[in-house]
């Protein structure tokens, strides 16, 4: 069914004050979305440990319960009746126990407002759906640089607006007032900026923030520093995703305290990894020198890269970061506003230099 939108006849132009509302499917807007009133639900966030047998899972969630999974994040969303969302917690967490899974971070979220998108009307989502994706892909024109850097396929981007207007829908709250194409181009520019995150996980910055809060947890709980296994287990994770954070969190370390021959503030403690892998902290003029050079060949084009891969671009935006923080003494915010971009494009493309310098950073400690 081809969209239709309801114009004036007047021959003046039509401002928003006197615009007819869109109808898609035959059901102006507005009412399409009163027939499936947004509610409140308890919803249980969760990751695992390993893939989880979905259909398995969805065949034997109870009655009235729906689950969805991002991909991107790896999260799992679970949707039950108001009230019951520590039971259906309990529940998750033996049901994933049962078939070896370990659920990290689950957390029960009450009277979250949602709507499922099945439940309105099918030619009115199909229309308004058809309708709102050239639209959204108009709106996105001035992000692009961005996307392109996560989604550089055409047909992936369209995939991935259609899957953006569907869970705008699932979030609109027609009692608001808003329409929901204003709706939508907030979310929109909002999603554009988490693709960083959804793409490259938890910045450096997080993953030491996380850490030294579970640190300083378990120190004022046991009254001692944890072992490996026990920070892991404290933390929803496995040792060797524990080890890969705290190299990470070394690695931030020393190229924070660069500029400082002693090493800068003591205050900051960092779990080391049990082995031999983690760069020294304290580095001489010399290798501050060949850390220079790690960190330029660390933002080069890779020659492997098929052509249009954002790897197969210089990383400039990363060299220029890491080098400004590192060795020029500003804050992420301060260079934000000095190149005219976002520190979430700032970490994104930071995040990619931060992954081939470990490995340089670890053959400099050789």
């Amino acid at each position: 069914m081809t969209t239709s939108a309801t114009v004036p006849t007047t021959d003046q132009p039509a401002d928003a004050a006197t615009r007819a509302p869109l109808v898609f499917g035959g059901i102006p807007e507005a009412r399409g979305f009163a027939e499936a009133p947004i509610t409140a639900r308890d919803r249980v966030h969760f990751r695992v440990d390993r893939d989880l047998p979905l259909a398995d899972f969805r065949a034997d969630l109870p009655e009235g319960v729906t689950v969805s999974h991002d991909q991107g994040e790896g999260l799992y969303r679970v949707d039950g009746p108001c009230g019951q969302g520590q039971v259906l917690a309990d529940w998750i967490r033996a049901w994933c126990a049962g078939r070896g899974c370990t659920t990290v971070g689950l957390r029960a979220e009450a009277g979250v407002r949602r709507r499922a998108p099945r439940d309105l009307p099918p030619s009115f989502l199909e229309d308004l759906c058809r309708h709102y994706h050239p639209v959204s892909l108009k709106r996105l024109q001035r992000n692009m640089s961005t996307i392109r850097l996560h989604l550089p396929d055409p047909d992936d981007l369209g995939q991935q607006v259609a899957e953006w207007i569907l869970k705008a829908v699932g979030q609109y709250d027609e009692t608001k007032g808003v329409p929901f194409g204003a709706f939508l181009a907030t979310q929109l520019s909002k999603w554009v900026h988490d693709l960083g995150r959804s793409a490259h996980g938890r910045t450096a910055a997080d993953t030491e923030n996380r850490q030294q809060k579970a640190l300083a947890a378990f120190q004022a709980e046991h009254q001692r520093r944890p072992t490996e296994r026990e920070l892991a287990a404290y933390m929803g994770q496995s040792v060797a995703t524990l080890r890969r954070n705290s190299q990470t969190v070394a690695t931030l370390n020393g190229l924070r305290n660069l500029h400082s021959l002693d090493g800068g503030p003591d205050t900051a403690e960092v779990l080391v990894p049990d082995s031999d892998e983690a760069p020294d902290q304290i580095m001489d003029e010399a290798e501050q020198t060949l850390l220079s050079h790690a960190l330029t060949a660390a933002c080069a084009p890779d020659p492997t890269a098929a052509r249009g891969q954002r790897a197969a671009q210089p990383n400039v935006l990363g060299w220029a970061t890491w080098y400004l923080t590192t060795w020029g003494g500003q804050t992420k915010t301060q260079v934000s506003a000095e190149l005219g971009t976002s520190v979430r494009n700032m970490n994104v493309h930071a995040d990619r230099v931060e992954r081939a310098l470990k490995d340089r950073l670890a053959e400099l400690s050789e």
